[in-house]
């Protein structure tokens, strides 16, 4: 996950104060000193720090904290109500035209990931909010620019305009729009081009788009893992264009996560969206909530419930509870429970959503195999019908026809019966305890 040695850092330095009767002085002190170095380490900018510090440390020294029955906790609620503020305070909405289509301009330098962020940000208006977006191929300058555009159009199904690489960016969006009129498109999608480094001349020909298109949006999309130069990039932009959000990219690469922590700060522009893998559908909406919750070890359950919802067809998820409670539960089941739980993203990325699960025993830096998965699918797509109905009837000789038909070892079809055996021992626990406890409604996370 993004900020990584961040939340490391910070999480043991809250601990020492976590449980503390009596805070003093000192101990704030303390704290915010090793809070300093974190986030100096972790590449935030260092005015933004000191400001930070200095509001923190005011407050956990106030009266709030020491009238307050624990005040070891008081100061971590401190700590992440003002980590939420930095980051934006509140989750800052897409805008959205009284006159449609709305505009959204996608600017930033090269290798930023703009091309591919525009397509993910159409996809995810379309799947997530509902809306009709169409891209526009306005980068004449990268020779690849615009058919990375169409290629992305095509695996999206998606309208992409574009007049080639000799027509001027400002004409092309001129054009575009008249056309997204006529078309009725909710979302006009413009692809700038981009350059190395922000120079004068791109500057301008920004600036001319922008007047003609009259943007309801400016996203600047930065690559987070170039740390305090995504902020100066920010800053640059921001001074010309008014930019009004920021996307961050390769969040979930080995960052030290200071572009997030700063870049709001510094040009008072909000992070709209946060791009987290390579796949289309690897942006979400940025939550300052949310990852001040991370950075501080104590999960993110609200995205990954969303996830779930997003993911799992309920109807399978009910039918599955009944099956567990009547003990049919199969191996064909566990295949559908592992295809949906994959759906939702990379399973170290859902486990790091869970509230201390940095700090479970076993659960620390789980790196979690996905070609393991791969073997145990096929392990049960080697069996037959009536092996995965009835596990029990695999002997020797079966299990090496269904470790060679899988290409694994007759061990890993070992552990993988034993596995499953014990899954179900821990269902049928977990389900009479569930009917033990019922409350009528309410989303129930699926079993894996």
């Amino acid at each position: 996950m993004a900020f990584e040695g961040l939340a490391d850092r910070l999480q043991s330095t809250i601990q020492k104060i976590k449980g503390k009767g009596i805070v003093t002085e000192a101990d704030v002190k303390e704290m915010m000193r090793e809070v300093r170095l974190a986030l100096l380490e972790a590449d935030v900018n260092f005015k933004v720090v000191k400001d930070f510090v200095k509001k923190v440390t005011e407050r956990a020294v106030g009266q709030e904290v020491m009238k307050s029955l624990t005040p070891g906790q008081q100061v971590i609620k401190v700590v992440q109500e003002e980590l939420t503020a930095l980051m934006g305070g509140e989750q800052s909405r897409i805008a959205v035209s009284n006159r449609p289509p709305t505009i959204i301009m996608m600017v930033g330098l090269q290798g930023a990931g703009k091309t591919t962020t525009t397509g993910k940000l159409a996809n995810l208006l379309r799947k997530k909010y509902n809306k009709n977006p169409m891209l526009v191929a306005a980068d004449i300058y990268r020779p690849a620019a615009i058919k990375q555009l169409e290629t992305l159009g095509k695996q999206l199904s998606m309208p992409v305009f574009s007049l080639g690489d000799q027509v001027s960016p400002v004409e092309i969006a001129r054009q575009a729009i008249e056309h997204a009129k006529k078309e009725h498109y909710d979302y006009v999608l413009i692809d700038t081009a981009g350059r190395l480094h922000v120079d004068e001349n791109l500057m301008n020909e920004l600036k001319d788009v922008k007047e003609l298109s009259k943007p309801d949006e400016i996203f600047l999309v930065v690559d987070a893992m170039t740390g305090q130069d995504a902020v100066n990039v920010a800053e640059s932009f921001n001074e010309q264009l008014d930019i009004t959000g920021v996307v961050l990219t390769k969040l979930d690469g080995d960052t030290r996560g200071g572009a997030a922590l700063s870049v709001k700060a510094v040009t008072n522009t909000p992070i709209k969206f946060v791009g987290l893998g390579e796949k289309m559908d690897a942006i979400e909406p940025f939550h300052p909530e949310r990852m001040a919750s991370r950075i501080l070890g104590m999960g993110d359950v609200l995205t990954l419930i969303e996830k779930a919802q997003a993911n799992v067809d309920e109807e399978k998820a009910k039918e599955l509870e009944q099956k567990m409670r009547t003990m049919s539960f199969t191996f064909d089941d566990f295949l559908d429970q592992l295809a949906q739980v994959r759906s939702m993203g990379p399973l170290d990325e859902l486990l790091g959503m869970l509230p201390g699960a940095n700090k479970m025993k076993g659960l620390k830096n789980v790196q979690v195999d996905e070609k393991q998965i791969s073997h145990v699918e096929a392990i049960i797509k080697s069996m037959t019908k009536k092996e995965k109905v009835q596990p029990e009837i695999i002997n020797a000789s079966r299990k090496k026809r269904i470790a060679k038909g899988s290409g694994t070892s007759v061990q890993e079809v070992n552990r993988l019966l034993k596995q499953f055996e014990d899954m179900k021992k821990m269902m049928k626990q977990m389900s009479s305890m569930q009917q033990k406890g019922k409350k009528k409604g309410g989303f129930k996370f699926p079993f894996m």
